[in-house]
């Protein structure tokens, strides 16, 4: 008869165990932290984007509407922009008709306004309700200017240069950024001349 032979084989100790499932811990929060430190940072990224797409989209769109003001094809009675304090009033004449019309459709008749308690800017088109242009807005400046472009306008009829200035915030505070209580902030400003009302 044959015997039945077992070969000798070893085994991890209870310490060589305890080193190795320390090591891997080890690595496992340094992968860990690593994952946390760049989650941080994308999401941070990702509001500071937002917030310049909010910023500089409003401004941008706002700015193609002023360079419009004051179209006047058919030599109407036309303001261009109208001076306020509370808001920005633009009229241009785009269907040639001689008058301005006030249908929410028409796109003639444009008036942003920045509300403070909702951090927001509205637009409204001619008699329509006012819609949101942009949110987490701390701030919409704007300034009318003369011809020289020094000289600030006070009159409708004055009104040659529009400054625009717009402050946008995150959506959420950083609480890794200590100004502002943690909310993030970015300012564009841009200076319009309508060619309609410089002639």
């Amino acid at each position: 008869m044959h015997r039945l032979q077992l070969k000798k084989t070893e085994g991890f100790t209870l310490t060589e165990l305890m080193v190795v499932m320390g090591i891997g811990m080890v690595m496992l929060a340094a992968v860990t932290t690593t994952f946390m430190a760049q989650a941080k940072f994308y999401n941070a990224q990702e509001q500071i984007n937002e917030m310049q797409q909010n910023a500089r989209g409003a401004l941008d769109m706002i700015a193609r509407e002023v360079k419009m003001a004051g179209y006047n094809p058919a030599n109407g009675a036309i303001t261009g922009v109208t001076y306020s304090t509370s808001q920005l009033q633009i009229e241009a004449d785009l269907d040639a008709s001689g008058t301005i019309s006030t249908s929410s459709t028409a796109n003639e008749r444009i008036i942003y306004v920045f509300d403070s308690a909702n951090k927001q800017i509205t637009r409204q088109v001619g008699s329509g309700s006012a819609q949101i242009l942009a949110d987490n807005i701390t701030a919409f400046d704007f300034s009318y200017y003369q011809a020289d472009g020094t000289t600030p306008a006070t009159t409708s009829s004055a009104i040659r240069q529009v400054k625009i200035d717009i402050t946008a915030r995150a959506s959420k505070p950083d609480p890794n950024y200590t100004s502002n209580s943690g909310y993030r902030t970015y300012q564009v400003f841009n200076t319009i001349t309508p060619i309609n009302l410089a002639l």
